[in-house]
């Protein structure tokens, strides 16, 4: 991993530390227990560094959905090939592989956001951009009215099979997948009605 300065202002291996240490202490404390004392003795950085690279703990799961966006995206090729349906499908379950290693944080954070409908709403935003570049990832149209419509309605696809992977405690996520893949079918069908078909901007632009 590159030493360079990342948008935090740490190098890129401190900031995947901080990110792995965030949800450590997710799982140990809950959201509501979170404090920026935790965060900086579970990362091990003095709390003037980890005040410049996150301000709020708000900010900490900010930093999860970029870190997940780029782990996917670094795992995607070009010219995929394959139905869109398809290439969403194995974007998707990229991005379930990258939230394993923090299962025990994220599980404690899902029961969390139940109770607090004011975090939830903090963070749709920035769900909705995410999923544009999953979009993107997949070769999908992620650009104007039609492209924020598919990324609002993938950013709810992706909570309800959270709820499928929170339930699969299975190493080869058996039960997520089929849960992905019914979602996805059932997605495929309202684009349809709704004329928001999944092809990209070349594929638009044929014919």
């Amino acid at each position: 991993m590159s030493a360079t300065a990342s948008s935090t202002g740490l190098p890129h291996d401190a900031e995947a530390r901080l990110h792995a240490a965030f949800w450590r202490a997710v799982a140990a404390q809950g959201w509501h227990g979170l404090t920026m004392r935790r965060l900086a003795a579970e990362s091990g950085l003095p709390l003037a560094d980890l005040r410049a690279a996150l301000p709020t703990p708000l900010h900490a799961l900010r930093l999860h959905l970029r870190l997940t966006d780029r782990e996917v995206l670094r795992g995607t090729l070009a010219g995929q090939g394959g139905s869109a349906r398809d290439r969403l499908f194995d974007v998707l379950m990229r991005r379930f592989d990258a939230l394993q290693p923090h299962r025990p944080g994220v599980l404690r954070l899902l029961h969390d956001l139940g109770r607090d409908p004011l975090l939830a709403l903090a963070l749709a935003p920035g769900l909705v951009v995410s999923m544009a570049w999953m979009l993107e990832a997949a070769e999908i149209g992620a650009a104007g009215a039609a492209g924020l419509v598919r990324a609002q309605g993938l950013a709810g696809l992706w909570l309800a099979a959270l709820r499928a992977w929170e339930r699969d405690p299975s190493e080869d996520l058996g039960r997520t997948m089929a849960a992905l893949d019914r979602l996805l079918d059932r997605a495929e069908w309202l684009a349809r009605r709704l004329d928001l078909g999944a092809e990209g901007p070349e594929e638009a632009g044929a014919g």
